[in-house]
């Protein structure tokens, strides 16, 4: 085997690895749901050998079985789309006025105090921001907690593509081992580089206790069938790689996995330069996130993997 060959092999185990399962009430919810009404990865066969015929009952239309995404737009419809509502204020429970809450800023500061003091390499960020919904007024009860290390890649390693995969790799394993929550919110690390343009419109350095930029209050408009038919495309397309399961090239699917996964961190990527964080692609990305379907894609990398490596009994 390559060195290539293996160094794509350890990245997706480690990938494989990073990747939570379905853990939420929704998402084994959801999980649950699919397995009711998949009808794509469920082991078929010849009921009436005699009949000559693969199949016993009529084909269902290629992709996303209409009654299971009925489900994912029932939950879409009432509640992630529903998220987006901008609110009267600051969340308060974050908040007091337009300052963080001394408690929330202290817990915060030492969280990235104790992550980095683990590495095995010292790293001083340029500063600690929290980003995001909880640093605006679209917060809602999907928001997380972004905490954001700032730094220049370039200064660790002129290679930083490494470094990034590097910062990855920690802040993924961090995420996964932590469940640290304030106010019902969930703490999420993420490195981020200082040479690289942040695109928010509330951004807060916990470290010097100040707004970068402060968030202002407007009325937006939301394209809800733009935003629904790009996260109901994605979702058909997770759904067609899971009928590739069955497939014996299995490097194959976990390309096509991959190149899934890129897409739409591209799709996000190109939707918050040109419109900013309430574009149709961002939001379909939260859809995404909020209905699941992330976390499905994830556990299918893991599934594939595991079942490229397995030897038969």
């Amino acid at each position: 085997m390559t060195f290539d060959s293996k160094w794509r092999n350890f990245r997706r185990l480690n990938e494989a690895k990073e990747e939570s399962q379905l853990s939420s009430p929704f998402q084994k919810k959801m999980k649950r749901r699919r397995r009711r009404n998949d009808i794509y990865t469920t082991m078929g066969g010849i009921k009436n050998k005699k009949s000559g015929q693969p199949f016993t009952g009529k084909m269902q239309r290629f992709g996303t079985s209409r009654l299971r995404f009925e489900g994912i737009a029932e939950t879409i419809e009432k509640a992630a789309l529903k998220s987006f509502d901008i609110q009267d204020s600051l969340e308060p429970e974050i908040w007091e006025g337009d300052k963080l809450n001394p408690e929330v800023r202290d817990n915060l500061l030492k969280i990235v105090k104790d992550f980095l003091i683990d590495l095995p390499f010292k790293i001083e960020p340029e500063d600690i921001t929290l980003t995001g919904s909880l640093a605006n007024y679209n917060w809602s009860k999907y928001s997380d907690i972004d905490l954001h290390i700032v730094m220049s890649f370039s200064k660790i390693d002129e290679n930083v593509e490494l470094v990034r995969e590097l910062f990855r790799n920690l802040q993924a394993n961090w995420n996964a081992k932590h469940d640290i929550r304030m106010s019902g919110y969930e703490v999420e690390i993420y490195f981020q580089d200082s040479e690289e343009p942040h695109i928010s419109t509330g951004l807060y350095s916990i470290q010097d206790d100040k707004w970068l930029k402060k968030p202002q209050k407007e009325t937006i408009y939301l394209d809800y069938a733009n935003m629904e038919k790009k996260a109901r495309d994605l979702s058909d397309r997770i759904s067609t790689i899971e009928s590739m399961m069955q497939a014996d090239d299995l490097d194959t699917v976990l390309d096509t996995v991959d190149r899934l996964r890129q897409k739409i961190r591209n799709m996000r990527k190109t939707g918050l330069e040109d419109t900013g964080q309430y574009s149709v692609e961002n939001l379909a990305f939260k859809v995404l996130r909020r209905s699941g379907e992330l976390d499905r894609l994830a556990g299918l990398k893991a599934k594939v993997y595991d079942k490229s490596l397995s030897l038969p009994e």
